[in-house]
């Protein structure tokens, strides 16, 4: 099933530009000429992506890229005639995702809804894959994390871990690969509240390590990042 891009443009021959090259390049266009319009479309039946001019009749392209970013996460492509940096951080400020000034080859516009798309499809992966972790098994090599039954083994066999350590054990496992702040981990596992500092961050990951790494001294999986804070590799 084709991805549907909503463009709106008010300008005939971009119009006919737009929706060749697009539907040349496999997506459903539709087009439209008017900024009122393009907000019912969008509310009605949420394209995958929208190309948003921002000279508009009715509505502009700004006022509408507003509205709907309160509405829903569709990426916009703000396209403007004006070579003006204030309207390009205007447009950004206000939640759209990128922009062109016109005029700009079709080549690199197909590029950046590709850019956008792609961006998407990871983010919707990453959402179902943490959901999908919360209840279900999380395995890397000889570690296996059992969320629904909160229990760890390594090697087959199961280590004793307290409540804190499971669950942060558990939130480095979700986000692995990715640089973690010890503010970031200290909110999610232990509470925006908690008034213990980020200290209690590194005690626990230095008794995880004793728990999980073969040597705790030169940790594999649990890495500390200089400056930043910590990064699971599984």
């Amino acid at each position: 099933m084709s991805q549907t891009i909503l463009v709106v443009e008010d300008e005939p021959t971009l119009q006919e530009t737009l929706k060749y090259n697009l539907e040349k390049a496999g997506y459903e266009a539709i087009v439209v000429g008017n900024g009122i319009t393009a907000l019912d479309l969008a509310r009605e039946n949420p394209p995958d992506l929208i190309l948003m001019d921002i000279m508009l009749p009715g509505m502009d392209g700004i006022d509408v890229t507003r509205i709907l970013r309160h509405e829903q996460s569709t990426p916009i492509i703000m396209l403007t005639a004006k070579d003006d940096e204030i309207d390009r951080v205007l447009g950004l400020e206000i939640g759209a995702d990128d922009y062109l000034t016109k005029p700009f080859s079709m080549r690199e516009l197909i590029a950046r809804v590709k850019a956008q798309l792609r961006r998407v499809r990871l983010v919707e992966s990453e959402i179902k894959s943490r959901e999908s972790s919360q209840e279900g098994q999380l395995e890397f090599g000889n570690l296996l994390i059992d969320v629904s039954r909160r229990e760890i083994f390594l090697d087959e066999k199961m280590l004793t871990l307290k409540p804190k350590e499971f669950e942060l054990l558990r939130y480095l496992a979700i986000h692995q690969g990715k640089a973690l702040s010890r503010d970031l981990i200290l909110e999610e596992v232990w509470g925006w509240d908690y008034s213990g500092g980020s200290r209690s961050v590194d005690v626990h990951i230095r008794w995880l390590r004793e728990k999980i790494e073969t040597d705790p001294s030169h940790p594999k999986r649990i890495l500390t990042l200089r400056g930043v804070g910590y990064r699971f590799e599984g």
